[in-house]
C-alpha cells in the first residue's frame, strides 16, 4: 500500500491503512488493514498487513510482520544516546537546535538506524513492553506487559520479565513448526474469508492444512 496515511475516523477499518490524527509518522510504510492508534510516534518503520497499535506506542527503525497486536505504551527500539562521548546529551548530535553548528551529526543518526528490531507475524506485545535495539521477536510469540526484551524471542514462545525470559511455549514445537509451514498470515483475503471460522481451533486447523 501507499506510504501515505489518512486520519483515523470513528468508522470500520478499511483496506487502506489508517492512523489517528494525533500520531506522528516519519518515512514509514503500512500494509492493508493496518491501524495506528492515538499519540503514536513512528520513525522509519514498516507495518505488515492487519497489524495494529493502541495508544501512546513508540516505534523506531523496526520491521513488523502481519497480524501483530501492539498494546498501549509499548516502545519498540528506544533510541540510544552516545554513552562514549563526554556528554550523552542532544547537544553533540542535534547541534542545529542548540546553535552549536549548521548541520547535525548525520553519522550518529545513521548509527541509530543500524540493528533494526524485527518482529515476526502474529506477535502480541503487551502493555508497556520495551523491545531493545537489534532484538528479533519470532512469529507467534508473546511479550508480556512491562517486559524489557534484550535478547531474541523464539517463535511461539511467551516471554516476560525484566530482563525478559522465556516462560513457556504457546504451542508444542510440532504445532508451531506446522503453523510456520502453513504461513496462514500470508493468505490472500479471499482465502482468509473462506476459512475464517477455522481460525479458532489450532489442532483442527493443523490437521486440515498441515502437511
Amino acid at each position: 500500500m501507499s506510504l501515505i496515511f489518512k486520519p483515523k475516523q470513528d468508522e470500520k477499518l478499511s483496506i487502506s491503512p489508517t492512523v489517528h490524527d494525533s500520531s506522528y509518522i516519519i518515512d514509514s510504510y503500512a500494509g492493508e488493514w493496518v491501524s495506528i492508534g492515538e499519540r503514536n510516534k513512528v520513525i522509519e518503520s514498516r507495518f505488515g498487513d492487519y497489524t495494529y497499535t493502541m495508544d501512546d506506542v513508540t516505534v523506531n527503525y523496526a520491521e513488523i510482520g502481519n497480524f501483530c497486536s501492539i498494546a498501549s505504551h509499548a516502545c519498540i527500539n528506544p533510541v540510544q544516546h552516545p554513552m562514549d562521548r563526554v556528554t550523552q546529551h542532544h547537544i553533540t548530535y542535534r547541534k542545529v537546535d542548540y546553535g552549536f553548528g549548521e548541520q547535525d551529526d548525520l553519522e550518529f543518526f545513521d548509527w541509530r538506524r543500524t540493528h533494526r528490531v524485527k518482529i515476526g507475524h502474529d506477535v502480541w506485545i503487551g502493555h508497556g513492553a520495551i523491545i531493545m535495539k537489534g532484538v528479533e521477536i519470532g512469529t507467534g510469540a508473546v511479550v508480556g506487559s512491562g517486559a524489557v526484551v534484550t535478547k531474541d524471542v523464539e517463535p511461539y514462545t511467551i516471554a516476560a520479565g525484566v530482563p525478559a525470559k522465556p516462560l513457556k511455549r504457546r504451542f508444542s514445537e510440532e504445532i508451531a513448526h506446522k503453523m510456520i509451514e502453513i504461513a496462514w498470515w500470508d493468505w490472500p483475503r479471499k482465502k482468509l474469508e473462506a476459512h475464517f471460522a477455522e481460525l479458532n481451533d489450532a489442532e483442527a486447523f493443523i490437521k486440515k492444512f498441515g502437511s
